[in-house]
């Protein structure tokens, strides 16, 4: 039943021919009632041996038998039945065969089936014709089809049939059945297929749906080539699979990508809203809107629980296909109304996402009962609603409302699902933007608290300050500084920078400032203040410095504390001398009144902390109008500039012709700062003024006791020269008791001095160290009431040492504060 290659024609090569194939013929039942010498030769079986028997009994595979009625069946209701089979020689060898089984109809309506088998290794390539396979092929899952050299379709599967009719390709090139695009994408890799016989695999596309044109799915089309038994180009044939969902999963992994590399960029509550509307828009929705507590904007805690109608909520970020978002309705910022029935205000109450696949005028009541909205909704068509809450750690910030129109089609529940993801990374974000907010505002009102309010050097110095903290968002930095009136009309300068920079280092900075406003009550000296601080310093360091391997905040804080620096100056009105220390902090600046720039030699001193070396004390006698520039190493140092450039540009901007400090300042940031510090920078100005003689009288007095009277004849011929006769009754009882003491208790010489500024200063100086202590006098005490009595009689009153023996000094306000001498510079 089998042909061999000797009965091939001339030249035919492995051609199958039908003509000479093996045949038989069967009966309704499956028996063998025909059969011919090429099937006698293909099975060994003669004739008079295999017919009327089962043609089943030919199948070499048990499993075979049960395919006969199945084949049987399939051929009744078809045209009949092609495919391999494994049939069994009459000496016991298996054969696999190529088998077609075709119906025959004859005169008397009884059924039979005629066969045709060769045996496969002779078919073209080893394998199967044509004929077998189309009936797979046809209703194969996957769209195929074959076109001939000239891109004509010759034969396309039940898949691609049903997408496009069978009338409407056959016989039609490609550019006349596809659209455009996609006919031209399919042509060139076809010719490039036809043209070098390499396969073109796994090219994937979009198209919509011919079903429905506002759905677009993904397809994936394979291009290979057919030739014919000499090789010769006889045309291509292609396979196309649906890949949307493939398509969709690595959209959805892509936007997911997208959002966490652009949510949450900032610390900020409102860009992080915003960029959640910028990444779901156009991937996900045609218009998206966030909106969130009000609260949550300023950094409050929400309420846990559900959300009513109660709480404002403001629209914090939004986004459209089209420019300008026309649709929104609302700016950035602006209050949201929300009613009951809206989705957004259901799914505040359950915590839940809200899903309306197709809005319906007649259904959705949100959408009629506003005008302006309903409006809004039929012009940007808008066919699908869905919407998320916005939570974080179990609390609810707010809400996330996407829009579909036609063009995206409805949501889904994937859709919801990725909605869902991405609202809950940009919640994580805004929380923790809420979270920084409220802490940076807490950490704003700590600097604001700690740095002073208003500087003013009273009558001795014109003053202004700039500061500049490297942490910009937060605001918050350890750089320091202050001006502090102390007594005998003197004013102090302080410049202070603290290791870092942020709230460990404000923190510090806060107590540096404060303990230096109290040693600085103390009248003490520059070296002996800092000298004080630094033994603070180092208590504060051994109570947070014990283990830094178990407390790693605590040894932060103590680094900050090890690593401060600072400079401290006073100076006196009266004798235009300004005395200065400093603990390893930068030199001041000192500018003449003619515009000459210099930095005085000042030891340099260990930074705070560690009490190893002295502190030394300069003191400089500054001509009236001069200016002191004190600054931070964050003002003149940066990471690509040494301290060297950086004194050199201060020392120019100082220099410059601007009587103002305001403008003086303003040259110097200029000058050093082209943007943010990369460390804390502060700066601190102050223009020296001198008091003119008539505001000082001193007196020399004996150290007799019948000097009294005359000191107290010379401090009220002086408030009378003054027109502060208001003060002159005072003014003799402090003068008599603080002369009598500095007599009794103290040695000569004896200095009266009397300074009119913003207060009447009176100060008496002797040779001695003792203080005076006050204290309450018993009834029967003759004396001790003296220092009682001047402490009701003063503003304030206090104790300064000096070199060379002590002043006991009091201040006493000013009967009127208008028109005062000692107001003017």
């Amino acid at each position: 039943m089998m042909t061999s290659e000797n009965d091939l024609p001339e030249g035919s090569g492995h051609v199958c021919d039908i003509a000479k194939a093996a045949t038989a013929e069967l009966d309704a039942r499956g028996r063998i009632t025909a059969w011919t010498r090429a099937a006698e030769r293909l099975l060994g079986y003669p004739a008079e041996e295999i017919l009327n028997r089962p043609a089943a009994d030919l199948l070499a595979l048990p499993g075979d038998r049960a395919r006969v009625a199945a084949v049987a069946q399939w051929c009744r209701a078809g045209d009949g039945w092609g495919g391999s089979v494994a049939a069994r020689h009459r000496d016991g060898r298996e054969l696999q065969l190529a088998v077609q089984v075709t119906p025959v109809l004859d005169g008397a309506g009884q059924e039979r089936w005629s066969v045709l088998a060769l045996e496969e290794w002779r078919l073209p390539g080893g394998g199967v014709n044509q004929l077998m396979l189309e009936p797979f092929l046809a209703h194969a899952p996957v769209g195929m089809a074959v076109l001939d050299n000239d891109l004509r379709y010759v034969w396309v599967n039940d898949v691609l049939e049903r997408l496009i009719p069978l009338e409407r390709r056959l016989g039609r090139q490609v550019r006349d059945v596809l659209p455009q695009l996609e006919a031209e994408a399919f042509e060139e890799r076809m010719q490039r297929v036809l043209r070098t016989g390499s396969p073109v695999m796994d090219y994937e596309f979009r198209s919509p749906t011919y079903a429905d044109p506002h759905q677009e799915r993904a397809y994936s089309a394979s291009f290979f080539g057919l030739a014919d038994p000499q090789g010769g180009r006889i045309g291509l044939w292609y396979m196309v699979i649906d890949v949307t969902e493939r398509w969709r999963a690595q959209e959805r992994l892509a936007l997911l990508n997208d959002a966490s590399a652009r949510i949450g960029s900032t610390l900020d509550v409102s860009r992080t809203a915003q960029e959640l509307a910028d990444v779901a828009v156009p991937a996900l929705a045609d218009f998206v809107a966030v909106d969130l507590l009000d609260s949550v904007l300023r950094g409050g805690e929400p309420v846990p629980g559900p959300v009513d109608s109660t709480p404002t909520m403001r629209r914090s970020g939004q986004q459209s296909v089209h420019e300008g978002c026309p649709e929104a309705g609302l700016a950035v910022g602006e209050a949201v109304q929300r009613s009951p029935s809206s989705p957004i205000a259901r799914c505040l109450l359950t915590g839940e996402s809200l899903v309306e696949p197709a809005l319906d005028f007649a259904t959705s009541a949100w959408v009629t009962e506003d005008p302006v909205r309903a409006a809004v909704i039929r012009e940007f068509g808008f066919r699908s609603v869905m919407v998320a809450p916005v939570q974080a750690r179990g609390v609810t910030l707010g809400a996330a409302t996407f829009f579909r129109s036609r063009r995206l089609g409805p949501f889904v529940a994937d859709d919801v699902r990725l909605a869902e993801e991405l609202v809950a990374r940009a919640a994580v974000c805004v929380d923790n933007a809420r979270r920084f907010t409220r802490e940076r505002t807490a950490a704003r009102m700590m600097q604001q608290n700690l740095l002073p309010h208003e500087l003013t050097g009273g009558s001795a110095l014109e003053v202004a300050s700039w500061y500049f903290p490297a942490d910009a968002p937060s605001g918050v930095g350890g750089d320091w500084f202050d001006v502090i009136p102390l007594s005998g009309a003197r004013v102090a300068l302080v410049v202070g920078d603290v290791v870092g920079h942020g709230i460990n280092a404000a923190a510090t900075m806060g107590r540096l400032r404060t303990a230096v406003r109290t040693l600085a009550n103390l009248d003490l000296p520059p070296d002996e203040l800092l000298a004080r601080l630094d033994d603070l310093v180092i208590g504060l360091v051994k109570t947070y410095g014990t283990d830094p391997a178990a407390d790693t905040e605590n040894a932060s804080v103590a680094a900050t504390f090890m690593g401060a620096t600072c400079l401290y100056a006073v100076y006196d009105p009266v004798s235009r001398r300004c005395s200065m220390a400093r603990a390893s902090h930068l030199p001041p600046a000192i500018v003449g009144p003619d515009g000459s720039v210099d930095f005085p030699d000042l030891p340099a001193g260990p930074p705070l902390g560690l009490g190893a070396l002295p502190f030394e004390s300069v003191e400089l006698e500054l001509a009236e109008g001069s200016l002191i520039a004190l600054y931070t190493n964050g003002l003149i140092e940066t990471r690509d500039r040494d301290i060297g450039i950086g004194l050199s540009r201060l020392s120019r901007a100082l220099a410059g012709p601007e009587p103002a400090l305001k403008d003086i300042g303003g040259n110097v940031v200029k000058a050093l700062l082209s943007g943010p510090p990369s460390d804390d920078a502060a700066l601190l100005l102050a223009r020296t003024r001198a008091l003119s003689a008539h505001q000082v009288a001193s007196w020399d007095l004996r150290s007799d006791p019948a000097v009294v009277g005359s000191a107290r004849t010379l401090a009220g011929r002086q408030l009378s020269e003054w027109d502060m006769d208001d003060l002159l009754f005072t003014t003799e009882l402090i003068v008599s008791e603080l002369v009598t003491n500095a007599i009794r208790h103290g040695t000569g010489p004896i200095t009266l001095r009397l300074i009119r500024q913003g207060a009447l200063i009176c100060e008496v100086s002797d040779a001695s160290s003792t203080s005076p202590r006050l204290r309450h006098a018993r009834t029967t005490d003759e004396g001790g009431r003296g220092l009682f009595i001047v402490a009701q009689l003063t503003r304030r009153w206090g104790t300064r040492y000096t070199p060379t023996g002590k002043i006991i000094w009091t201040e006493q306000s000013m009967p009127s504060e208008g028109g005062t001498e000692g107001l003017a510079a």
